[in-house]
């Protein structure tokens, strides 16, 4: 009886232990699969960063005409900052591309 069980126990910790072997060969895959996935996205982000910034651009290109034809003395400083803001986001987009790909 004792024999018996001992077997019993020995026969299900080698079953167990294989499961464990053969449950391992599939995480190098899924990495690869999980890095293509991402990096797929990369294209379609970088070129709405872009539409964005454009639209930015407009947007800024806008405040600063009505700006000036009114008569604004702080023209200049809108300018800066929008200028400023539409060329960080096409920095931004084109570092973070060569970055991660």
């Amino acid at each position: 009886m004792v024999k018996k069980r001992k077997k019993i126990l020995l026969a299900s910790i080698a079953l167990l232990s294989a499961f464990g072997v053969f449950a391992q060969g599939n995480g190098n895959a899924g990495i690869q699969e999980a890095t293509q996935m991402v990096t797929g996205y990369f294209d379609p982000a970088t070129k709405l960063i872009y539409a964005i910034g454009a639209v930015v651009g407009l947007i800024g290109g806008v405040k600063v005409y009505n700006k000036f034809s009114s008569g604004d003395p702080d023209t200049s400083k809108t300018a800066a900052s929008w200028f400023g803001a539409c060329i960080f986001l096409i920095v931004a987009a084109t570092i973070l591309r060569s970055f991660f790909l």
